[in-house]
């Protein structure tokens, strides 16, 4: 009489789940404990250093009120649409025309892969906003800019933090 083993026999996995789990592991290039949420005041000293106080006429506040309005002030934030094109980082900035993802073959007008603008350093994220800002549009190119910030006053969005 023959010994059986009680142990399962062990199967590779078929090579579609082996893709998956690796495409599941790079499409999220970002630890949580890499991503930072700035202070309103900690985020207003960034940007101002980054020269964006009066860029294309746009005030210091209206960067942190779409900051704020777009991602709660986090750089790690993705918000994936029904197109599936994300929306990525502090200003949430598109994949369909913005930036490239593993999976995109649009434009890449900002030249930098989506994953750049998760970076807590900001420059990355500034640079392709400074860009979609050029546009006729300036920040109107960003809808939650039109809805909250757009005609209104800001000024509180800066207030106190002593720049």
């Amino acid at each position: 009489m023959e010994a059986r083993s009680w142990a399962p026999r062990r199967r590779p996995c078929p090579p579609g789940i082996v893709l998956v789990a690796l495409a599941s592991l790079f499409s999220c290039p970002l630890t949580p404990g890499q991503a930072k949420v700035y202070s309103r005041c900690e985020l207003a000293r960034v940007l101002q250093d980054f020269g964006l106080d009066g860029f294309r006429g746009y005030s210091l506040a209206d960067w942190i009120c779409l900051a704020y309005f777009a991602s709660g002030f986090n750089t790690g934030a993705v918000d994936h649409e029904a197109d599936g094109s994300t929306n990525n980082g502090i200003f949430q900035i598109n994949s369909r025309k913005w930036c490239k993802t593993l999976d995109s073959s649009g434009p890449n007008m900002c030249q930098m892969h989506c994953f750049d603008l998760l970076d807590p350093d900001l420059k990355d994220s500034v640079i392709c906003a400074m860009k979609i800002t050029q546009d006729p549009r300036g920040l109107g190119s960003w809808e939650t800019w039109r809805h909250h910030c757009q005609g209104i006053d800001l000024s509180d969005w800066v207030d106190g933090c002593d720049l």
